[in-house]
């Protein structure tokens, strides 16, 4: 296609994504375009994670019609880049789809947007206008959805702050506030008699115990960011013995020496391996608070009325720190514990969290992306 616009009916949008955080924000907007017979919803997974990547679709039931399968042992960024790149671009020639949409921030995204604007294909981009301000924190996030938000012509802002960043960039393009469709997936993955497939969280007493889950494992923090976040949580099980600590553990290295050599030997810590989709909310929902310095959890767990603990230095997600629903606690270990302490310790204050409003939609997110594409 040619030129930057949608003309007439859509005929063939391209999905694609290749992390697990994508996977769970953008099933839901597949599953919803599939609805539609005017529409030809192909999905095309990179694979820059793969296992995790096959939970979640899986939990939400969906094929993928190609599979770039880029995921190798010591992958960098030039490399998923490089390989998203030559691999798209056979099969955006072969699919030739008339918008071609990518998630957020990660260099899947980045790279799949830049193989469809060599291509002349229009892009749309979900979860657009999120910022920091530092394009070295998060990184390489910050720098990519920047480089994403340059390249795209539909820009789908899941709140009024997110569309006022990109009015202010002069992006370009059509700007639309939808919510976020990480909402939408709670639809399909959160239930009242779930059970957990892990055997830990499934044989947990959720009532005796106030569970934390806790994640960490961001470029930035490796080092002694991480090993003060581990030895903040091991200093609030020696205080609290009514809280039991959920860390599923990434896979890097780097992250899973840290956290096991200070932690593993703890009886209030469950290490456990990543979780899939399905118990990782599951999880939430019958959570106490969450701690962590991962994006996707800021948006997810208030939807629970579970307050949220960023363990970094900034957010790109400052109204939910306006809506009351997240703290950004830095990453100093006394930091980090007086801000948990006083949500353990202090009932008014963890109501005032639990209480606020999720700032992020009403879980029609997908629905009105979709309505938007089958009108442009």
């Amino acid at each position: 296609m040619s030129d930057n616009s949608i003309t007439n009916v859509i005929r063939t949008v391209m999905v694609v994504f290749g992390t697990r955080p994508e996977a769970v924000k953008m099933c839901p907007l597949v599953l919803e375009l599939q609805k539609h017979k005017e529409i030809d919803c192909q999905v095309c997974l990179t694979g820059q994670h793969r296992e995790i990547l096959r939970q979640v679709i899986e939990a939400f039931n969906i094929k993928e019609d190609y599979n770039l399968d880029i995921m190798k042992e010591c992958q960098t960024l030039t490399t998923i880049t490089t390989s998203v790149l030559e691999k798209m671009d056979p099969v955006l020639r072969e699919a030739k789809p008339d918008i071609v949409l990518v998630h957020g921030d990660t260099t899947t995204s980045f790279a799949a947007a830049l193989a469809a604007f060599y291509q002349q294909i229009p892009v749309g981009h979900v979860e657009a206008g999120l910022r920091t301000g530092n394009i070295y924190s998060p990184f390489p996030e910050e720098m990519n959805r920047l480089l994403t938000g340059r390249i795209a012509t539909y820009h789908f802002a899941p709140t009024k702050r997110n569309e006022e960043n990109l009015k202010r960039e002069n992006v370009g393009g059509s700007i639309f506030v939808t919510g976020n469709t990480v909402i939408d997936a709670f639809k399909t993955t959160v239930k009242d008699d779930y059970l957990f497939s892990n055997l830990i969280l499934q044989e947990m007493d959720y009532n005796k115990y106030r569970v934390i889950v806790v994640t960490a494992h961001r470029r930035e923090n490796l080092g002694e960011p991480l090993e003060n976040i581990c030895r903040a949580v091991k200093n609030l099980t020696e205080k609290y013995d009514d809280i039991k600590v959920v860390y599923p553990v990434h896979p890097n290295p780097a992250v899973r020496e840290m956290v096991y050599g200070i932690l593993s030997n703890n009886t209030q810590v469950e290490l456990l391996e990543p979780l899939d989709v399905l118990d990782m909310h599951n999880l939430i929902a019958r959570s106490y608070m969450v701690m962590t310095d991962s994006g996707g959890l800021q948006e997810e767990a208030p939807a629970f009325g579970k307050p949220v603990l960023v363990m970094r230095t900034e957010t790109e997600r400052p109204e939910a720190v306006e809506a009351g629903t997240v703290k950004v606690v830095g990453v100093k270990k006394a930091d980090i514990f007086k801000k948990a302490d006083e949500l353990l310790s202090d009932s008014e204050k963890y109501a005032q969290m639990a209480k606020s409003v999720n700032p992020y939609g009403d879980g029609c997110a997908s629905e009105k992306i979709c309505n938007i594409l089958l009108k442009w």
